[in-house]
């Protein structure tokens, strides 16, 4: 993942549950309609054939698009299945434990609520980005709103790319666009019909 240009950039979230006979190819039908940073694999099982075999599926559609693919949590799995990093949920807690594990490369990042301070010591030590949220109304997170004066001041005052997150609409989007580097965007659009055509609303959204 890089620093934001003027326009956000995209970064996809994999919804818990998805069937692989026809989500990669979902899934590449995004990659394909619009730029993506990052595909993040976020599964609501521990059972490690499940994710391996989705893990397999998901990077052989990405790499061949030159994407990042970064796995929710198991970090276990991260050199074991040739991703390209994680995603922590636990807020700074455990990031320099899973700097110092795997290494300078692997991008990091961390999701932090709503909490500034959080935020900062996660990128202190060595997150690559930092995920706040819900933007709208979610259970993400215990539901607690980051509000779009958090992204107004971390755009003003630090340089660790910020993602944004949860329950988005095309009008949050619309207005967290000037401060966000990121959104990451999830059931948004795979509950839609047509999840390559919503999210090119989302993108239309940002200009």
């Amino acid at each position: 993942m890089t620093d934001a240009a003027e326009q956000p950039q995209i970064y996809l979230i994999t919804p818990s549950d998805f069937d692989l006979s026809t989500y990669p190819t979902t899934l590449a039908r995004c990659l394909d309609a619009t730029p993506v940073a990052c595909v993040r694999l976020i599964l609501g099982t521990n059972e490690e054939d499940k994710v391996i075999r989705a893990a397999d599926a998901l990077r052989e559609v990405t790499q061949a698009r030159d994407v990042a693919l970064v796995i929710d949590t198991h970090v276990q799995m991260v050199e074991r299945l040739g991703l390209d990093g994680v995603h922590l949920s636990d807020g700074a807690r455990s990031v320099l434990k899973v700097r110092k594990e795997l290494g300078d490369d692997a991008i990091v990042g961390a999701y932090c609520g709503n909490s500034s301070h959080d935020g900062m010591t996660a990128g202190e030590l060595g997150a690559d980005y930092i995920a706040f949220g819900p933007t709208g109304e979610s259970a993400l997170g215990g539901g607690d709103l980051a509000p779009l004066d958090l992204f107004q001041w971390w755009s003003q005052m630090i340089e660790v790319p910020v993602v944004a997150e949860g329950a988005l609409t095309d009008q949050l989007i619309s207005e967290f666009s000037p401060f966000t580097d990121f959104f990451g965007i999830g059931d948004e659009i795979w509950t839609s019909d047509n999840p390559e055509s919503r999210l090119l609303d989302f993108v239309a959204a940002m200009a």
